[in-house]
């Protein structure tokens, strides 16, 4: 299931440091450079039917974190098959052929920890953490889930109830209106662009169908077997070995290719007499895998991707156009989008677009100062820091560059890369990747108000 998120962990700690005007009046002693992200050495092995496994001691506190990545998820549904993962998902937490879901809980509870069972576009994770002594255990318990579910034919109903539940919610969500159609326009027909089902593509889903789902997609091949923490390597080894061996290897990792459309396109979604309008803009961008792809980062961070970035300071800060504008990258297999969201007064859209449109086109033929850089650069190398912080941020990281097959320098220099761009390669970056006029752009809101407004946005497409 396709969520997007707002905050970035260690968000408002971070402005403290990058913008410490935020946090006090008095003149702040001057902080020291974060040093590059030191790799904890990790150990990589692969058993005989695919499986890989990745161990990295880390940390002081006599607990692990376990989980298990198996590369599927929403990319491997059908047309007619929205959702048909996340039900798959629901069905793995209702337990193996011998122990419930709750039996698994308490015993998992019984080691100091949790376990879970999440849905993502690109990735299915069973995850858990406990106490050191109990990691081999966990181990165990992980294996039974994703290779003896029970996937009950007698709960299908139940949970098919609460998908069509939040279908409901969701899609009455002008944000997720919004989120839908910009990338149904920039994906068109690639499972990367199918957000919802409907309400009766739920009502044909079975256990039989979940099922399939899982023997086609689930295996030794796809899967990771991330352990993080504190723990005995050889007891944890020995419990991976004997506990996998006998999974199947399953399919190879296939993620269907993606292309983004590069689109000006305007798509208007009509809520009558709506007091807000969502607004959506943006375009396909760099990969993590292009080398101009940190600069890109850096660039976004100034100009929408942090709470001191100039479009949130331009119309939420000066105007009040808005309470939480924020502009991010959208990373997928292969492909990368960029984009700006704000929910602004109905009233202010087209001022609030021309606004948008002007701090871009200013930032192409303007360099920013200096001291602005040095401000932005500091906060996402303390963000960094701070997302490698434990044993899930350093998991998150590692999966990261396996899913873009990266190489573990993309880690490990970051700090210095996010500090080696300078002032004219943002305006540089701005000018070559971030095209007003080839943008998307996606409203909700009250269309009496809007069809008027609109003509200033594409006014601002003309300007080049």
């Amino acid at each position: 299931m396709k969520k997007s998120f707002k905050l970035i962990p260690g968000f408002v700690l971070c402005l403290v440091f990058a913008f410490p005007s935020l946090a006090q009046k008095e003149t702040p002693p001057v902080g020291g450079t974060p040093k590059d992200f030191k790799l904890p050495e990790k150990k990589v092995k692969q058993l005989s039917n695919g499986l890989r496994t990745t161990f990295v001691q880390y940390g002081a506190v006599p607990k692990a974190e376990v989980q298990l990545i198996v590369k599927t998820g929403n990319i491997h549904e059908a047309a007619n098959e929205v959702w048909l993962a996340d039900l798959t998902g629901l069905l793995m937490k209702e337990g193996t052929t011998t122990k419930s879901f709750k039996e698994i809980s308490k015993k998992v509870a019984g080691m100091g920890g949790n376990i879970n069972v999440s849905t993502g576009m690109d990735n299915v994770t069973i995850s858990g953490s406990v106490l050191s002594e109990f990691v081999p255990e966990l181990v165990r318990v992980i294996a039974d889930l994703v290779m003896n579910p029970a996937l009950p034919a007698k709960e299908v109903d139940r949970l098919k109830a609460d998908l069509k539940r939040q279908l409901t919610v969701q899609k009455s969500v002008p944000q997720s209106q919004a989120t839908e159609r910009f990338f149904q326009i920039v994906y068109k027909d690639h499972p990367y662009g199918r957000y919802y089902p409907t309400a009766e593509m739920i009502d044909s889903y079975t256990a039989e169908k979940a099922k399939d789902f899982f023997q086609k997609n689930f295996g030794a091949k796809r899967s990771v077997v991330y352990v993080v923490g504190k723990f005995d390597e050889a007891s944890v080894s020995k419990a991976i070995d004997e506990s996998f061996a006998a999974w199947s290897t399953g399919p190879e990792i296939n993620f269907p290719p993606a292309a983004a459309s590069r689109t000006n396109e305007i798509a208007m979604i009509d809520r009558k007499e709506a007091p807000q309008t969502t607004i959506i803009l943006g375009l396909p961008t760099l990969t993590p895998k292009d080398k101009d792809y940190m600069a890109l980062q850096v660039t976004n961070s100034l100009l929408g991707g942090s709470f001191g970035s100039r479009i949130t300071s331009n119309i939420r800060e000066d105007k009040g156009y808005t309470y939480s504008p924020y502009s991010t990258i959208q990373n997928r297999k292969g492909v990368s989008i960029w984009y700006e969201e704000a929910d602004v007064t109905s009233e202010h859209t087209g001022e609030s677009l021309r606004e948008i449109s002007k701090e871009i086109k200013k930032l192409q033929t303007e360099n920013p100062s200096k001291e602005e850089l040095e401000g932005i650069q500091r906060y996402m190398a303390g963000t960094f820091v701070l997302q490698n912080s434990n044993p899930g941020g350093i998991i998150s990281q590692l999966n990261f560059i396996d899913l873009h097959e990266l190489d573990e320098s993309y880690l490990t220099d970051r700090v210095k890369n996010i500090y080696a761009v300078t002032p004219e390669k943002v305006s540089q970056i701005t000018k070559d990747h971030f095209k007003y006029e080839d943008m998307t752009l996606v409203l909700v809101g009250d269309k009496k108000q809007l069809d008027q407004q609109i003509k200033m946005h594409k006014h601002a497409q003309k300007l080049k």
